[in-house]
């Protein structure tokens, strides 16, 4: 049931007055929503902020009505109550939104920011966290960053206030919503708002869908932390592969253990080991650059060494680091990190040797 079904019969001219005004101008807000979308699909051309996409709407006359049909509690009943938007037209800020829809929320912030710096064409009249559900109330809703954004002697604006007042100079100045958000929030609050917001009949609302959207939506923030975690870690494997940049860092213990952890979080020792051992390893075949490493643990490398030693352990890395070496430069590893040839123990070199012939045999096999 809507406000305008609910809203007091003595009320109901006046806002029935205003909505058939919206209906005569709305032709023209049209134009504006167009222009709005079209000037915030160039502020993201030629920069990294990439949106999936951006869509823009018009408030519909329905709704429009049922929003200025919205009213603020009255303490005496025998009294009319007031509009909570006397004059709708001017006061509601949402008759045109656009949506701009990323895919992480680190990229939320970043077309935000993006977005008000556009200082030239928009003036940034709000920002604000929209949440269904607060982290600090410990419960779930979506969430959308919700900008309120006033054009700049904007001509389309201009042409719907000649429409909208024409005995008022028009100033160009219109406020409008951006609401900028992942595209699983979206997905969620399409969904919710279509079950929630859309039912026709109240009485065939269930509790159980409460339950049900909040842990929808529980689960949805678990999703998305993971993709940035993901997306994260997909930053920092790219960056290895720059020889200018990541990829062209020296290969210290700790740097190591940096590398290691990115791409074998699952291989891994204790937090507080020195890894001056892989350091000496790495160095003793000229590796010493973050690229080198990177370049050492690649995953078909790691899966032929599995194979061909058929470990009863998984290694740590230490051994895994000595395999996959051994794996790329043969006898030369055993040379250069083994005891000498003449040395009366020589443990290492033994070991070397046994899982060198393993590597020679699974090669043969393989070819």
């Amino acid at each position: 049931m809507s406000a305008w079904d609910t809203l007091d019969d003595r009320l109901r001219p006046v806002v029935q007055a205003s909505t058939d005004e919206y209906a005569r101008v709305r032709p023209a807000l049209e134009s504006v929503t167009a222009e709005m979308e079209a000037s915030l699909r160039a502020v993201f051309e030629d920069t990294p902020v990439k949106p999936l996409f951006i869509a823009s709407r018009t408030k519909s006359v329905e709704s429009f009505r049922d929003k200025a049909s919205r009213t603020l509690p009255s303490e005496n009943p025998d009294e009319v109550p007031s509009l909570l938007f006397p004059d709708p037209l001017r006061n509601l800020t949402d008759l045109v939104g656009v949506r701009v829809i990323m895919t992480l929320p680190h990229e939320v912030d970043e077309a935000a920011n993006l977005i008000k710096r556009q200082r030239a064409e928009f003036d940034c009249r709000g920002d604000r966290e929209k949440d269904i559900g607060s982290i600090e109330s410990g419960t779930y809703g979506y969430s959308s960053r919700h900008l309120i954004l006033r054009t700049i002697q904007n001509e389309t604006v201009r042409k719907f206030h000649r429409l909208l007042e024409p005995a008022q100079k028009p100033n160009g100045s219109y406020l409008f919503e951006v609401q900028i958000r992942t595209v699983l929030a979206h997905a969620w609050s399409e969904i919710e708002h279509d079950i929630r917001f859309k039912a026709g009949d109240p009485r065939a609302w269930s509790p159980y869908f409460d339950r049900q959207f909040i842990a929808t939506a529980a689960m949805l923030e678990t999703v998305e932390n993971e993709f940035a975690e993901l997306h994260e870690r997909y930053e920092a494997v790219t960056g290895f592969w720059d020889d200018e940049g990541e990829g062209a860092a020296p290969l210290t213990p700790n740097r190591i253990r940096h590398v290691w952890m990115t791409l074998l979080p699952h291989v891994n020792r204790k937090a507080g080991d020195d890894w001056g051992w892989a350091a000496e390893l790495l160095a003793a075949h000229g590796l010493k650059t973050t690229m080198d490493l990177a370049g050492l643990l690649q995953a078909e490398a790691i899966t032929k060494v599995r194979a061909a030693l058929d470990h009863r352990y998984s290694p740590g890395p230490d051994r895994l680091l000595d395999d996959l070496l051994l794996w790329r430069f043969g006898k030369k590893h055993i040379d250069l990190t083994a005891e000498p040839e003449d040395a009366p123990s020589q443990p290492r070199r033994e070991s070397l040797g046994r899982r060198y012939r393993q590597m020679q045999l699974y090669r043969a096999r393989e070819n």
